[in-house]
């Protein structure tokens, strides 16, 4: 299902269930974004699902496995990548919040925005592996839906879970999104390019457990593997360091 990647060994966690964290640590969110990436992989996200929706009040959660990084200055795919508009405010926001656009017309993406403000950057939740609420996402996606699939994609994550623009900018370190730092249990995670692109395809950005059936299917093209551009950017050495210091080896 996956193509050859190298595959690396990190501590991660999962928060305890019941209630939506408001103590997370500060550096979970604080880049340089491929961190932030990488860290995501096995974090725990919960929902409580607002007002007004079916089965309002009700906690949904899932494990993060499968993220995909988008760099500042130097990432065409980034939708910071030209500066900020009305639509990407969120993006240049303070890092640890929720970013939410649409796409297609239909789709909702849940990211997380991972730099200091006025920098354009963040992580985008590709999968969770569903833990709780798992009744309540089948009536969102479909009843005949295998719970592995629930929220395998970023837009059948953001359905599941009644994530949508009104979502966007909220604090996830507390409130009715947030996501929750994983315990120190040891986990792999494997890396390819990020899925659906035209731009940076062989960028080695894609973050993923290889073990978790939640990951979504992954068609293998033949893009040649490309290094991260250095930037010459004099936008500050902290975001000049942010993304000199994210370079992954080449896979």
């Amino acid at each position: 299902m996956f193509p050859k990647q190298d595959v690396q060994l990190h501590h991660h966690a999962r928060a305890p269930r019941g209630q939506l964290r408001t103590d997370i640590r500060a550096d979970l969110f604080d880049g340089p974004t491929i961190a932030v990436a990488k860290r995501l992989i096995g974090a725990t996200l919960y929902r409580r699902i607002p007002a007004g929706e079916p089965d309002a009040g009700e906690l949904l959660s899932g494990r993060i496995v499968e993220t995909e990084a988008y760099l500042p200055l130097v990432d065409p795919s980034c939708h910071g990548y030209r500066g900020p508009t009305p639509r990407t405010a969120t993006l240049f926001g303070r890092r640890g919040f929720a970013y939410v656009y649409l796409i297609y017309g239909m789709y909702f993406c849940l990211n997380v925005t991972t730099e200091p403000p006025g920098i354009g950057a963040a992580v985008l939740i590709r999968a969770l592996e569903p833990l709780a609420g798992v009744e309540a996402m089948q009536k969102r996606r479909g009843s005949g839906i295998p719970v592995e699939a629930l929220a395998s994609g970023p837009g059948n994550l953001c359905r599941a879970l009644a994530i949508d623009l009104r979502a966007d900018g909220a604090d996830l370190r507390q409130g009715d999104l947030v996501i929750a730092p994983a315990s120190p249990l040891a986990q792999t995670f494997a890396t390819s390019g990020r899925i659906g692109l035209s731009n940076a395809q062989g960028w080695p950005l894609r973050f993923f457990d290889p073990h978790s059936p939640s990951v979504s299917p992954y068609r293998r093209r033949r893009v040649r593997p490309k290094d991260l551009p250095r930037t010459a950017d004099k936008v500050g050495k902290r975001t000049v360091a942010s993304v000199d210091a994210a370079r992954p080896a080449v896979i």
